[in-house]
């Protein structure tokens, strides 16, 4: 019993997603309200009917009150989380317990972040963004729609299942000679030669990296580039694997299926850094098995629940798309000018095997245009923030660039646009009436009257930002993306690099880290997880809990209730951190969780412990995905450390409950020193 629902404040639904019990549940509801004869309620109808008594209360509310919902629980126990993001109101519900709010917290704040990376700064504007969620022809709304419900699903499937997803932080495949050398290749022979190519039509390759299942096995940025946000590489691994599921094949392999893949039996299996020479020396020694197991349907599903799980989610995914067509995203950029969000970006996800693919981004030949837009609309919202505040006059552009500044450099990017543009001519129309109040003699000059126009002046910059960025202007004749020519060279080359490697690939996916190599040094450990929030970068053992496989936690419900314990570890150090509680240690049965975060310096010197700010119950989810709490976190703690650069590190770790708690203390000190080694996991 799960929906999550975006409404406009006139109950207009812009975007629905159910699972299968709930939209049974509201079709039984409305179908049988029906009169005799009549066919069923298009769904959408339903879900509105059945939610704008709700959307109309919280719109009251905020006229009436100032303030509205933040949740509720109703008497048959489904949890309601409402959140109001300007005119576009998000509901999320849950009836089967499998959520509690904070989780449906969570699953709104990602799905903003997914709208504003598909749309960039058409999100700024409430009006715009209605009309790109709710399309006028039914067929496009449908494939919007299915869209974002397959990637919600995706994302679902990865925070339940994948650890990294679940702490909000890239996992690598940790192998550094493999890692080293693609990296090498992706500067030296991949991303310089697109670069130095005609057939690039203006786009620049930006940012470049493998991806094997959701783990990331080399990146590279090329030297004018920005880097690229843990909270946009995130987002960006889900829409990969929104394009090209990776299937559960491996961890559903039986004992002897692992054995024959890494072609000497369990002790490689449970190998946690294989080198070249013994990979090379595997395959050669057992390549029949290894062609025998390919001619197997491994990435087919074996398990009816899994199965039947799978289909529920084709039945929302739209079809694959073509890989030559690139996906428009929106990404951060950070420059010497400033930091400039929802950049407009091409992504290109290239297939190699199934479970592996290459990510392109592209920094399209206009972005300059994109960010002059934004830093109109900075202070364009500035203006409007200050004149609600009551500051009139001077007060009211007060701490902004010179207004005049501002109005010459309006002036002239309205002019570049020039008078043919249609989208530009409402936006001349509205400036002119803006300057005429606003810098006339004898008008009313900046007071709150101005307000309407400093909203309808953003209105319009949103409009030329969509009409250059999210609508394709070019062409047949003349497409404006990678050539499919030079798309498929970048394919053969990486899969040229890679082709020895893809089977130890996708076997290192799923094994990526074993507690085998921990427990000679750390007796009673059963798992740990550490992240690098300055990086944001995680590492910890993997986790496979199917049926069929025997692993170091057990075998199937036994695995299943080891992984139950680290996402309620995980999500209860969310809860004390925010609260202010930097540490944590508690006893839950025979097991002992704990939890901290520190900060240190460059060099690696623990920086002291101060006092963390708390957080309202309602406040946005502690994380790195929906907004990135750690970076904020950071600028709090460096401010009594000017100068300095500040890193957060995180610590879970769960050990049997009989080790005495000074042995436990010890190994998480041990442990921390020892896992961000440089020999041992090279960062970005």
């Amino acid at each position: 019993m799960k929906c999550l629902l975006i409404a406009s404040e006139s109950a207009e639904v812009l975007f629905y997603w159910t699972d299968p019990e709930f939209q049974q549940n509201i079709q039984q509801q409305y179908g049988a309200s029906q009169e005799e004869g009549h066919g069923l309620p298009a769904f959408e109808d339903s879900i509105s009917t059945l939610f704008a008594p709700i959307i109309i209360s919280c719109i009251t509310m905020v006229d009436r009150l100032g303030d509205t919902y933040a949740s509720f629980t109703t008497e048959n126990n489904h949890i309601y989380v409402l959140h109001q993001f300007d005119e576009c109101l998000y509901i999320a519900v849950n009836g089967d317990g499998d959520e509690d709010e904070d989780d449906l917290r969570r699953k709104i704040y990602v799905m903003k972040k997914m709208i504003e990376v598909l749309f960039g700064m058409v999100t700024l504007s409430s009006t715009l963004l209605r009309k790109e969620l709710r399309p006028q022809d039914t067929e496009q709304r449908a494939r919007l729609w299915k869209q974002l419900q397959s990637l919600l699903e995706t994302y679902s499937h990865l925070r339940e299942n994948d650890q990294s997803f679940l702490v909000e932080a890239v996992e690598r495949l940790i192998h550094p000679t493999l890692c080293e050398q693609c990296i090498e290749f992706l500067e030296r022979r991949l991303v310089q030669q697109l670069n130095s190519s005609a057939e690039r039509v203006g786009e620049e390759v930006m940012h470049a990296f493998i991806l094997v299942h959701t783990k990331l096995l080399a990146f590279y940025s090329s030297r004018n580039a920005s880097s690229l946000v843990t909270s946009d590489l995130l987002t960006l691994i889900i829409m990969a694997q929104n394009m090209y599921p990776s299937s559960t094949d491996l961890d559903d392999a039986g004992p002897e299926d692992g054995e024959s893949t890494s072609g000497s039996g369990p002790d490689v299996f449970y190998t946690p850094e294989p080198s070249p020479t013994e990979e090379d020396s595997d395959s050669s020694n057992g390549s029949s098995k290894i062609e025998k197991v390919n001619d197997i349907p491994v990435f087919e599903f074996v398990d009816p629940d899994i199965q039947m799980a799978e289909d529920s989610l084709q039945t929302l995914r739209v079809p694959p798309p073509d890989p030559t067509t690139p996906q428009r995203v929106f990404l951060e950029v950070s420059n010497k000018e400033g930091l400039y969000p929802m950049m407009p970006h091409s992504m290109y996800c290239l297939p190699l095997w199934p479970g592996i693919s290459l990510v392109l981004l592209t920094k399209i030949p206009n972005n300059c245009l994109a960010m002059s837009i934004y830093g109109f609309l900075e202070a364009f919202a500035m203006v409007e923030k200050r004149l609600r505040e009551g500051h009139e006059g001077s007060a009211a552009t007060r701490g902004q660039p010179a207004i005049n500044d501002l109005r010459g450099k309006l002036d002239k990017f309205i002019k570049a646009l020039g008078p043919s543009d249609i989208q530009s001519i409402p936006l001349l129309n509205v400036w002119t009436e803006f300057k005429n109040r606003a810098f006339a003699k004898g008008g009313p000059g900046f007071t709150k009257d101005l307000i309407p126009w400093c909203k309808n002046m953003r209105t319009q910059l949103c409009g030329i930002y969509r009409q250059c960025f999210l609508i394709d202007s070019g062409s047949l004749d003349t497409p404006r993306h990678l050539s499919p020519g030079l798309q498929e060279r970048a394919q053969t080359l990486v899969q040229e690099k890679l082709m020895d490697w893809k089977e130890f690939l996708l076997v290192k996916s799923k094994r990526n880290i074993t507690m085998v190599s921990y427990l000679e040094e750390f007796p009673g450990l059963i798992h740990f997880i550490c992240v690098d929030r300055s990086t944001g970068q995680m590492i910890a053992p993997s986790l496979n809990v199917t049926e069929h496989n025997t692993s170091e936690l057990g075998k199937g419900p036994v695995a299943q209730f080891i992984k139950r314990k680290v996402w309620g570890l995980v999500n209860t150090a969310r809860r004390y951190l925010q609260k202010g509680y930097s540490t944590v240690t508690l006893r839950d049965g025979d097991f002992y969780f704990c939890y901290f975060l520190w900060f240190e310096n460059e060099t690696g010197f623990k920086l002291d412990a101060v006092d963390l700010p708390i957080l309202p119950d309602d406040s946005a989810p502690i994380g790195m995905l929906s907004w990135d709490y750690y970076r904020k976190l950071r600028r709090f703690y460096s401010k009594n450390h000017q100068g300095e650069v500040v890193r957060c590190f995180e610590l879970f770790t769960i050990h049997l409950g009989i080790i005495p708690s000074e042995i436990i203390l010890q190994h998480c000190r041990q442990l921390a020193s020892k896992l961000w080694e440089p020999s041992r996991n090279p960062l970005l």
